[in-house]
């Protein structure tokens, strides 16, 4: 060694002891003023939240204990004219020494003795407000509009967010009577005492009481703050050496929601972050698990196991579940995709919110995946068994800036698929004569017999063709093509609901609609809507019913007016005819008014005509589109409107027309469509919510007083203005009539999209 290489040691030593000796003098300086330091920093805490959140904040003693322990003793937090937040007895930190190094707090150990929290509303107000609605600072310099176009990085947020929140759980945890307590409105109270909560050489133990004594709870497992691996499980104490599950009254009072489960446990098991993506990777399960609402299913679900292997990813403007995550249900096993995207400010391509979900399967035994299907939430599936293989694809994009691109497909392919036995309904009996019964207000009509042994019921070879064809056009053209579904139109539905921000058109086939009222009770629940497809799909898939019977049953049952269930009742009804005999105005008619029924009658006038404004514009635009497809000769006319005549005996109970409504118009405004959430009607077939001086009709009707069998409609034309009593000139009625052929055109453009 040199002596310039001996004389840069000496120097660098002696630099480093300098160094050295003046932390120590420091950290001297510091632990003895460590107290006034304290001070200091709780006053400016204390001033800060009352400054930006109006917090009271008191604290009745703070003092070190040792090196980098600290003790605080009645700790109390007051929103300002709210009830109080929180108060704590007694709280021991231990800070861990080198994230402190690094200007974060990691605690290593934690005392709590006799703290309450407490979440309290009262009207419109509560405690928390500080939280929802906080004040922003008046002094704040404004931003740029450069600045204010920067995205805030989700993945920062997310990685800060969690690390702070497993920063603070300490190696070492006691706990001992900690109450949460939630008040609403209607006083109706939730309390949660952890009586002890203890993690100790990595190992978990809770001992929770809910509501006094109605309830104690237990969290057990491990835990390992150190390397961030967490798991733990939560269950409910028995009694009487019986097994009781964990519930919360509360939610089922306040939401008429039952949620009970044996077990719940979660793991975490890695944090990362990486390429710009924070990722976290964890498990949840459930055992047992009980729901009850009346918009999910009529009698209680019973789920006996699901969990998922969830790996979660956080980019810089999304957020998503990999595909690499697994969901398992009972016997069988899915891959799920999810990913939501927030729109780039920056970006001149004018996207949108964007939705991306997917579900794969492997091919799994089919008997499996019926009997993985959770007891109670398919009651006419329950006990079938089956044979083969089946695998199921789900793909669903969706750009809120243009929702038109939508793009879903759904697919249930099947490998030697069978079904050996039927489960609580036989799907066959529709082929057999049998009674059906329609149901209003929750109760029974009156029961029908399909079958010869009813002289109103009608075969299919004995129903006129333009009837036939005039309620497929509108209703379903692809019937006798499609296997049941229609992912075109359920596209355009999904698009036409975002576009119009209500639930405006739905996409039931008639083999759907079938199926919902012919094997499927009338609770409206989610349930039945999934029961409903996969019983479709069975029927289709393994052609218990033909397409010729389907439609058969489906015209001899549908309701066409006030107690009028079939085709037979329907044309002797209106028109004193038998099926076989109705001309091309009267199918467009009954066409038009299945939708709504039991307002058939408010579109004639007293002589048994029609009336023009908002019914000849559709016999127009069915008619063109039955001749463009050979179904009917073309006319230049208004295709059979002027030939409809009501049968005599029912004119007299047909209302007098104002004569401001004798104008001729499409159909009516989307705007204007009042739709039947639970059958999903489209907008040709809601033509009745103004009927005189735009007063709904049947607008006092209940939801179980639509029509038995409604079927899903294209959507509605715009309606046109009634005549002025002003006289216009001829430009005027040259550009309405332009006008009007536009709609039309535009009207059958997406009739026609939708098959």
């Amino acid at each position: 060694m040199t002596y310039r290489q001996r004389k840069a040691i000496r120097i660098a030593g002696w630099v480093f002891l300098s160094i050295f000796l003046l932390a120590l003098v420091g950290a001297g300086v510091a632990y003895s003023k460590r107290e006034s330091l304290l001070k200091t920093a709780l006053e400016r805490g204390i001033r800060k939240a009352k400054r930006d959140y109006n917090l009271d904040v008191k604290i009745g003693s703070a003092k070190f204990t040792g090196l980098s322990s600290l003790a605080f003793t009645d700790i109390s937090v007051v929103p300002e004219q709210r009830d109080s937040l929180a108060h704590i007895q007694r709280v021991e930190l231990d800070v861990r020494f080198w994230p402190l190094l690094a200007g974060k707090i990691g605690l290593s150990g934690m005392t709590l003795e006799n703290g309450l929290i407490q979440v309290i509303k009262r009207d419109s107000l509560s405690n928390i407000d500080f939280l929802l609605h906080r004040k922003r600072d008046s002094t704040a310099v404004e931003s740029t509009p450069s600045e204010t176009s920067r995205r805030t990085n989700l993945a920062d947020v997310a990685e800060n967010l969690i690390d702070n929140i497993l920063s603070k759980i300490p190696d070492d945890l006691n706990i001992n009577n900690l109450e949460f307590r939630g008040v609403d409105v209607g006083n109706d109270t939730i309390n949660l005492l952890t009586q002890t909560a203890v993690i100790k050489n990595e190992n978990v133990s809770s001992t929770i009481k809910l509501n006094g004594n109605q309830a104690t709870w237990h969290v057990s497992g491990t835990a390992d703050p150190g390397d961030r691996e967490y798991n733990l499980a939560l269950y409910a104490e028995g009694q009487n050496g019986r097994p009781r599950p964990i519930e919360l009254p509360y939610i089922q009072k306040k939401y008429n929601l039952k949620v009970q489960a044996d077990t719940l446990r979660a793991e975490l098991r890695d944090v990362d972050r990486s390429r710009g993506e924070f990722r976290l990777e964890g498990a949840g399960s459930v055992r047992n698990l009980r729901i009850n609402h009346p918009a999910i299913a009529r009698t209680d679900v019973l789920v006996s196991r699901a969990a998922i292997d969830a790996n979660l990813f956080v980019g810089e403007n999304y957020v998503g579940v990999d595909s690499s995550s697994t969901l398992h249900l009972g016997e069988i096993s899915a891959r799920p995709f999810v990913k939501y995207t927030l729109p780039d400010k920056t970006s001149s391509t004018g996207q949108g919110k964007q939705f991306d979900v997917q579900l794969h399967t492997d091919q799994l035994d089919a008997q499996s995946i019926f009997n993985s299907f959770p007891q109670g939430l398919f009651e006419s599936l329950e006990g079938m068994q089956v044979s083969g293989k089946l695998k199921y694809d789900l793909a669903f994009q969706f750009d809120t800036a243009l929702p038109d691109s939508v793009k879903f497909n759904s697919g249930l392919t099947q490998e030697n698929f069978r079904i050996v036995k039927m489960g609580q309904t036989d799907f066959s009996a529709i082929n057999r004569p049998f009674v059906y019964t329609p149901y209003e207000k929750g109760k029974p009509v009156r029961d029908i017999m399909v079958g010869p042994a009813n002289p109103n019921y009608t075969p299919l070879n004995q129903i006129s063709p333009d009837l036939r064809n005039a309620l497929l056009t509108s209703e379903d053209y692809n019937f006798f093509t499609h296997n049941g579904f229609n992912e075109k139109a359920f596209r355009v539905s999904i698009a036409t609901n975002f576009k119009e921000k209500s639930f405006k058109r739905g996409a039931s086939t008639v083999s759907m609609q079938l199926v919902k009222n012919a094997f499927l009770s009338r609770n409206k629940t989610l349930s039945r809507k999934i029961e409903e497809i996969l019983i479709v799909w069975l029927i289709e898939n393994e052609h218990i019913v033909s397409k010729e019977r389907m439609y058969e049953v489906y015209l001899n049952i549908i309701e066409w007016g006030k107690n009028i269930y079939g085709i037979g009742e329907a044309a002797s009804y209106y028109f004193a005819k038998s099926p076989a005999d109705l001309n091309l105005g009267e199918s467009i008619f009954l066409a038009f008014v299945v939708p709504r029924p039991k307002a058939a009658l408010n579109w004639f006038v007293p002589d048994g005509t029609l009336q023009v404004r908002n019914v000849r514009g559709y016999f127009k635009l069915i008619g063109r589109i039955m001749a463009r497809r050979g179904l009917t000769v073309p006319d230049s006319g208004a295709y059979g409107f002027y030939d409809v005549r009501l049968r005599q005996g029912l004119r007299r109970e047909v209302a007098p027309v104002d004569s401001l409504f004798q104008g001729d118009s499409l159909m009516t405004d989307p705007a204007d469509v009042e739709v039947d959430e639970e059958e999903g009607a489209n907008g040709i077939g809601n033509f009745f919510r103004r009927l005189f001086k735009g007063k709904k009709a049947d607008d006092n009707r209940s939801n179980d007083e639509q029509p038995t069998v409604q079927p899903d409609r294209p959507e509605a034309l715009p309606s046109e203005p009634a005549p002025a009593d002003t006289v216009k000139t001829r430009k005027q009625l040259r550009q309405e009539k332009r006008e009007r052929k536009r709609r039309e055109k535009e009207a059958e453009k997406a009739l026609e999209g939708n098959q």
